[in-house]
C-alpha cells in the first residue's frame, strides 16, 4: 500500500514558542516605555520651579489675574507625631511649693491653662514630672518659682489683665527669699520665672507703658522664660532670658489635623483672621499693630480671589489655617503672635510682618527656611510677594514645614518629651550653668581650690 505524505508543513514547537516569546518582549518593552515616560518629576530644579501651570482663580469666567496651581495642589497631612520619651540633660531643678494663692486658685478657671499665655502653667505641669526635678534644693541648680500671672480675666474684654501681676510676684519673692536660704545666696540669679505676656517681664501690654516701668528691681538678676523678643536693644529683655513660643494645645492642633481629609487641598491662598482696627486710634501715644493690620484689610479685603481677610475669630478658626497656604502673622501690640506655632503646626506657611522679631529654639527651627518675613513698609505689596513665592519656592518651603521636629519644638506637652518646648527650655538652661548655676560656682570653685593646693 502507498503511503500518501501529507501536504500541510508540521510546524516545530520551537517555532511555536519562539514567536511566543517575541510578541511577549514588544508588548513589555512597550509598556515600560510608557511607564518610564510617565514617571512625575519630583526633584525641584531651577527651570520648573519658576514655570508653575497657572490656572483661573475662577473656572466659570475668564479674568486676567491668575492663581499658580501650586496654590490649590494637596499637601500630606501633617503628622502631629507624639515625642519621644525625655533624655537626661544633666541638670537639677528645684520647684518651690508655694502657697496655692500664686498659681492653683488661678486654675478653677479652665481659661488659665489653655489661652496663648498659658505656658506658664504647661511648663510648671511638665517639670513637677520630668526627671531633671529634684525635691533637695541643696542638689538643685536652678529654682523654677510657678507664679501664674496671666489668669486674671478682665470682665470687660476677656484678656488678661496684667495690673495684679507686678505685686503678685514681688509676693512671691518675698515669700521664697524669707522661707528659705536660696534667693539671698545668689541674689535670684539662679532662678527662673515664666514671663508670657505681651512684654515678658515688664507686665504690661502696651510698650510705651512696659519701657516705662521696665523690669521690677528684684527681678533683674533672674532669668525669665519669655515669649518677648526683639534683635535690637529693648528695656524689657535686658534681664537673663530664653525666648519660648506662645501656648498653643496640643490636642487641638491634632483634633484639627485628625478631623481633616488626607488627601484634602489647600483651597485659601492668603488667610488671616484676628482683630483689625478699621479707623485705628492712638492709644497710650501707640497705634495698633502699627497700623499694619489696617493696611492689609483696606488694601486686599476687596480681592477675594487670592486674601481671605475676617476679623472676628471663630470655633473652627484652625481648619481655615489648615486649607490655607500663606498664613499671615502680621504684629498686635507685640510682635509675636500665636498664629506663628497654629501655621507651622497645620502646615501653612508663616507670613512674619513684624520688624525686628526674634523668634524661639533657632537652633532647631530655622525659620528662615519654612517662613516669609515681610517689612511693615512692604506690606502693600504682599499680593505681589506672594504670587512671586508661589511661582518659585512655595514647593520648598512647604517640605520644609513637613518635619515634625520644627512642630514638636514649638509645643509643650503635658510631660517633658524629647525635643518640645519644656526640653529645649531645660536645654537652654543647661547652656547656662556655669554663670548661673550657684552649686556649679561652688563646685567649680572646690576644684580650682583643689587643684592649686596639689
Amino acid at each position: 500500500m502507498k503511503i500518501v505524505k501529507s501536504k500541510r508543513p508540521i510546524r516545530p514547537f520551537f517555532h511555536k514558542s519562539l514567536k511566543w516569546v517575541f510578541w511577549v518582549s514588544i508588548s513589555l518593552y512597550v509598556s515600560t516605555s510608557l511607564l518610564i515616560n510617565h514617571v512625575p518629576n519630583t526633584k525641584p530644579t531651577s527651570n520648573n520651579t519658576h514655570h508653575h501651570q497657572l490656572l483661573p482663580t475662577n473656572p466659570k469666567t475668564r479674568s486676567s489675574r491668575f492663581v499658580p496651581r501650586a496654590l490649590f495642589e494637596s499637601t500630606p497631612q501633617k503628622p502631629l507625631q507624639k515625642p519621644k520619651p525625655t533624655i537626661n540633660l544633666d541638670l537639677k531643678i528645684y520647684i518651690y511649693e508655694l502657697p496655692e494663692q500664686y498659681n492653683s486658685d488661678w486654675l478653677s478657671n479652665d481659661r488659665c491653662s489653655t489661652h496663648l499665655f498659658a505656658s506658664e502653667v504647661a511648663i510648671h505641669s511638665a517639670l513637677m514630672g520630668s526627671e531633671v526635678r529634684t525635691l533637695d534644693p541643696y542638689e538643685a541648680d536652678f529654682f523654677f518659682v510657678p507664679v501664674y500671672l496671666n489668669c486674671n480675666f478682665s470682665t470687660e474684654n476677656g484678656f488678661p489683665s496684667t495690673h495684679q501681676s507686678r505685686g503678685l510676684i514681688s509676693s512671691a519673692v518675698r515669700f521664697v527669699s524669707s522661707n528659705m536660704p536660696f534667693w539671698n545666696r545668689s541674689d535670684g540669679a539662679d532662678h527662673v520665672f515664666v514671663a508670657s505676656h505681651d512684654y515678658g517681664p515688664c507686665f504690661h501690654s502696651i510698650e510705651g507703658d512696659a519701657i516705662r516701668d521696665g523690669i521690677p528691681e528684684v527681678l533683674r538678676k533672674s532669668i525669665f522664660l519669655q515669649t518677648f523678643g526683639v534683635t535690637f536693644r529693648h528695656t524689657c529683655q535686658e534681664a537673663e532670658h530664653v525666648l519660648i513660643p506662645p501656648y498653643v494645645p496640643p490636642g487641638s492642633l491634632r483634633s484639627t489635623e485628625e478631623g481633616f481629609p488626607v488627601d484634602g487641598k489647600r483651597v485659601i491662598p492668603a488667610f488671616f483672621r484676628g482683630k483689625v482696627e478699621v479707623h485705628p486710634k492712638n492709644f497710650s501715644g501707640r497705634v495698633y499693630s502699627k497700623g499694619v493690620r489696617t493696611m492689609i484689610w483696606r488694601k486686599f479685603k476687596r480681592n477675594r480671589k487670592f486674601f481671605y481677610l475676617r476679623r472676628h475669630r471663630i470655633e473652627d478658626y484652625q481648619s481655615e489655617i489648615r486649607r490655607s497656604v500663606f498664613c499671615l502673622c502680621p504684629l498686635g501690640w507685640a510682635p509675636w503672635s500665636p498664629r506663628l506655632v497654629e501655621s507651622v503646626a497645620l502646615g501653612c506657611v508663616p507670613v512674619i510682618i513684624a520688624d525686628g522679631i526674634r523668634l524661639p529654639f533657632s537652633e532647631t527651627v530655622r525659620w528662615p527656611e519654612i517662613s516669609l518675613t515681610v517689612a511693615e513698609r512692604d506690606v502693600g505689596k504682599l499680593g505681589r510677594i506672594l504670587r512671586h513665592v508661589a511661582n518659585t519656592n512655595l514647593t520648598t518651603i512647604q517640605r520644609n514645614l513637613w518635619d515634625p521636629a520644627k512642630t514638636g519644638a514649638l509645643l509643650f506637652n503635658d510631660r517633658v518629651e524629647s525635643g518640645d518646648a519644656t526640653w529645649h527650655v531645660i536645654r537652654s538652661l543647661r547652656e547656662r550653668l556655669i554663670h548661673r548655676s550657684y552649686r556649679r560656682t561652688l563646685i567649680s570653685a572646690n576644684e580650682h581650690v583643689t587643684r592649686q593646693t596639689d
